[in-house]
């Protein structure tokens, strides 16, 4: 199965937000940050706050900024909001023997939080 490459977007998206968790930040300024387009970051921006990620203000003062603290946003959830369908076939079968591999991989993606990603993004 092909990565889309939205996780690890979404993780650079967050990470910025992480740098200034109180700051209202633009998709423009984002995208400029990260060196990808607005338009992808709005993308981003939409299944982020779909997933209860960041929350988002429109208007001129508007943007977006997280909603809970970075140490509290694991990996592992973030990789399952941006990813649902990840090891899951559509096959009974093979989706109920995958289920204990997706959780344990969950669970040792979320010993990493967007707050220690963001401290290495910081380090280049």
């Amino acid at each position: 199965m092909a990565q889309s490459g939205r996780f690890g977007l979404s993780v650079r998206v967050l990470g910025v937000l992480a740098a200034e968790p109180d700051a209202m930040h633009t998709s423009a300024a984002i995208a400029e940050a990260i060196g990808s387009s607005p338009v992808m970051v709005r993308r981003i921006f939409s299944a982020l706050h779909k997933a209860g990620f960041i929350e988002q203000k429109k208007g001129p003062a508007g943007g977006a900024r997280l909603k809970h603290s970075a140490k509290s946003i694991g990996l592992g959830d973030l990789f399952v909001a941006i990813e649902p369908d990840w090891l899951m076939s559509g096959e009974k079968a093979l989706d109920a023997a995958m289920k204990k591999v997706r959780t344990a991989a969950v669970e040792a993606m979320n010993e990493t939080s967007i707050a220690a990603v963001g401290k290495k993004l910081k380090k280049g």
